[in-house]
């Protein structure tokens, strides 16, 4: 058969033909598998995924300073109301007599988690590191006025850097000391009805805003691969819109300077082969008539096979260079229609082997395509399967949004060290270079040019129990 086995791994699957686009594509995974699993490999996401972990870095160090803000402000509102409450309690027990003192502050409001109590001396607490806000008590306790009178001949202040309770010792101008026991409460900056509310909304707000420009940033990215894509596909495809912002413009305008400079390579290359087909018929014809002259009948039927097989190569090369310039509309149709058309034609051309013909599959399934050059390119597939391999078997299948269209036969296939010249145009396996058991050689490269114009491929293989295997993928 006139088509190339792809290499059969070990474990029985298909490995594709061309050994340069094989190891790119193996390339692709390997650098995939580099990032972690959950790391998105898009640009946007990419980049959303690092704006919102700034933002989280931003908000964390934001609210680490309002913390520490919040701490401060409340450490100094109540150093403030202890040193008031205390010197308050003060003024009204030392205002009464020595032996009313303790009834009195027994009686008063002294405050929540507060106590005190009337003492000969001053509590023995331990003389401990004292901590800095024990000076803005003694500040704010002179805010409360007290006759001179009654002013304390000596007030004390205990307490460690972090403790929750602290002890004021407050000696009488007379006798006896006031003992405080006052409870300092631990900050609470995030303690505020409406701080989580605020925070959340700034948050989702960030995030959407973040989101909305990333996807607006990126967009010229996404459509400048789709163009990419799209000229692959037809190399007369639309230009980039050249609108947006400056880097946008430049970029639009160096890819649509780029895809014309490929237009017009392509079109002088097929006007080349075309023009060059097309003058070769006229000498072509012209021997052909003085080779009816020859007397020598073996001389004359070898040189007329010889200039029928150079004008079936011409043929073959304006055929190559009409589908290269193709502009038959793209058009909804039946692939399976299609294919099983394809199958009747070479069933015509080839009765003796119409019964090695079969189609298994959906029995309707749309695509999008150029029909006849489509149907070209199926044509060389199943002509070559039963010319070379005595059997075309059809098989359709959907997978992963793709057709998936299989031509098996039962030929002995090709061994794998021609597999990345085969679809080289004017190639060909078969050792006689007959042209009638050896083609012309433009068949495959036609059928891959034309199957990847329309977005897809053919890998070719050899089958596990003998014969090739050609798989056609298009988008279903």
């Amino acid at each position: 058969m006139f088509w190339p086995p792809t290499l059969i791994a070990a474990d029985g699957s298909h490995l594709p033909a061309r050994a340069a686009e094989q190891a790119t594509e193996q390339e692709k995974p390997a650098a995939k598998r580099r990032l972690p699993p959950a790391w998105p490999h898009s640009l946007a996401n990419r980049t959303l995924l690092t704006l919102l972990l700034g933002l989280v870095v931003v908000q964390a160090a934001g609210l680490t300073i309002h913390a520490f803000d919040r701490i401060e402000l409340q450490r100094f509102a109540e150093l403030r109301e202890i040193g008031i409450r205390v010197m308050s309690i003060y003024r009204s027990v030392v205002a009464t007599s020595v032996g009313e003192r303790a009834v009195t502050l027994k009686e008063m409001e002294l405050g929540p988690g507060v106590t005190g109590a009337i003492a000969d001396n001053p509590p023995a607490v331990p003389e401990l590191t004292p901590p800095p806000y024990l000076g803005q008590i003694r500040v704010n306790m002179g805010l409360v006025p007290v006759r001179a009178a009654n002013r304390a001949r000596e007030v004390q202040i205990r307490g460690t850097p972090w403790s929750e309770m602290i002890v004021v010792a407050m000696e009488f101008p007379d006798q006896g000391w006031l003992v405080l026991r006052v409870p300092v409460p631990r900050p609470r900056p995030w303690h505020s009805p409406t701080f989580l509310l605020a925070f959340v909304l700034m948050t989702v707000a960030a995030a959407v805003l973040s989101f909305w420009a990333v996807r607006r940033l990126t967009r010229p990215v996404s459509l400048l691969a789709e163009a990419a894509e799209r000229l692959g596909r037809d190399v007369n495809a639309p230009p980039l819109p050249e609108t947006g912002p400056d880097e946008v413009i430049r970029a639009a305008v160096a890819f649509n300077t780029m895809a014309a400079r490929i237009r017009r390579f392509v079109q002088d290359r097929t006007f080349m082969i075309s023009a060059i087909g097309h003058d070769l018929r006229t000498p072509i014809t012209r021997l052909k008539l003085r080779a009816e002259f020859i007397d020598d009948d073996e001389q004359r039927h070898k040189f007329m096979a010889d200039l029928d097989e150079l004008d079936a190569m011409v043929s073959a090369t304006l055929v190559f260079g009409r589908d290269t310039a193709d502009t038959e509309p793209a058009v909804a149709f039946d692939l399976v229609a299609l294919l099983r058309t394809v199958l009747d034609d070479c069933a015509d051309a080839r009765p003796e082997r119409a019964d090695a013909l079969s189609f298994t599959g959906p029995t309707h399934l749309t695509v999008t395509g150029r029909i006849l050059a489509l149907k070209r390119s199926f044509a060389n597939l199943v002509g070559n399967a039963v010319k070379y391999g005595d059997a075309a078997r059809v098989t359709l299948n959907v997978a992963d949004g793709q057709a998936v269209v299989t031509v098996e036969d039962d030929g002995p296939g090709l061994p794998p060290d021609e597999l990345e010249r085969i679809f080289e145009p004017f190639y060909r396996v078969e050792d006689s270079r007959n042209r009638e058991t050896g083609g012309t050689g433009l068949g495959l490269p036609i059928a891959r040019n034309i199957l990847r114009a329309h977005g897809g491929d053919v890998v070719l293989g050899n089958r596990a129990g003998g014969g090739a295997r050609a798989v056609v993928t298009l988008p279903a």
